[in-house]
């Protein structure tokens, strides 16, 4: 007797939005002319995280002169270098990692974000990745200690590093033009994370923000140069995704803040942003939908022409009736000293 019995369907691909179509068009046809002028596939690694049996691990497979990362840094002399170069969409990327190779595909920017099964130690670790043959580089990866309790997720703009954000006209000059040199680190912010990580030993750390993924090195070096503690960046792809003309930030912060919760139920965060875009509104928010996620909030205001340059500060209306400590400071030491008398730092 015959099997009648349905084929289970196949998975449908999200319907692309018309400009999302256009620019997968615009990536394969600029990767083509790469390949045909002799340029080579690189990974660029970025920091991940992890925890018990598994890593996030994340990089960006681009085409470069010397398929090297020598390459990629000639990108980031200056900041609209960076968004010139040639993504590699469906790169297939060999992760090694605690003793297991994995093989993961970038998406249609190029960006490879995975969530592998892998077990590790507490700590950090390193991921080396590789594509088509291209030279071996190596990703950091935090695993957090399931017995930790504290943790900093940080915004990056206007909270560790000066920019004048969002006001467009200084947002494409800072992005595009100035390089890591330029970029200025707020007074104090280095000073007040790394005591906080002296208090909590394996506290991690997360730097959260709407920037593209393809200023991650420049961010990267500046982070370092300034003696922020290292731990892993979550960026965005700028352009459009499959329903949107444009990628939103705010929905990126969102979408990470409540992931970090799923993941790391037990963790309290120290969420640190400033008062001249949307912070206040969505830690405000993150507090409210998961107040036991949430060991305090620290605002760093704005000085008076950082919050005109800025286009004002939010009126947020805060932790209302939360008992969450909510701070706000125009600098580190400000920020510590406030942190400490609401007992949130011993």
């Amino acid at each position: 007797m015959p099997d009648t019995r349905k084929a289970p369907p196949a998975a449908v691909e999200p319907f692309l939005h018309r400009a999302a179509r256009i620019e997968n068009a615009v990536h394969r046809f600029r990767e083509k002319r790469a390949r045909r002028r002799g340029l080579l596939p690189t990974v660029v690694p970025y920091s991940g995280y992890g925890g018990p049996g598994w890593a996030r691990v994340l990089s960006r497979v681009l085409l470069t002169r010397t398929g090297t990362l020598s390459g990629v840094d000639r990108l980031n002399v200056r900041g609209w270098r960076s968004f010139t170069s040639v993504p590699v969409e469906k790169a297939l990327v060999e992760i090694s990692l605690g003793g297991r190779v994995q093989r993961v595909q970038t998406d249609r920017g190029g960006v490879l974000d995975a969530r592998i099964a892998v077990d590790l130690e507490p700590g950090w670790h390193v991921a080396t990745l590789t594509t088509e043959g291209s030279t071996p580089v190596e990703a950091p990866i935090f695993v957090i200690d399931p017995d930790a309790r504290f943790g900093i997720v940080s915004d990056i703009d206007d909270t560790v590093m000066v920019t004048s954000l969002p006001r467009p006209l200084l947002a494409a000059w800072n992005t595009f033009v100035l390089n890591e040199h330029a970029r200025r680190p707020v007074p104090g912010m280095a000073v007040l994370y790394e005591r906080l990580n002296a208090a909590n030993p394996g506290c991690p750390v997360i730097y959260l923000s709407t920037g593209a993924w393809n200023v991650a090195p420049t961010l990267s070096r500046f982070l370092s140069r300034n003696l922020y503690p290292s731990g892993a960046l979550l960026l965005t792809d700028w352009g459009p995704t499959h329903d949107r003309i444009f990628r939103s930030g705010r929905l990126h912060k969102q979408e990470s803040l409540r992931r970090l919760a799923d993941e790391f139920p037990e963790l309290r965060w120290l969420l640190v942003g400033d008062d001249g875009q949307h912070d206040e509104e969505l830690y405000r928010t993150f507090l409210h939908d998961h107040p036991e996620n949430v060991a305090a909030v620290a605002i760093r205001q704005l000085s008076p022409s950082e919050a005109v340059l800025a286009g004002g500060r939010s009126r947020s209306e805060h932790a209302g009736a939360s008992d969450v400590a909510w701070v706000s400071a125009p600098d580190g030491a400000g920020l510590w000293e406030q942190l400490r008398d609401n007992g949130v730092i011993d």
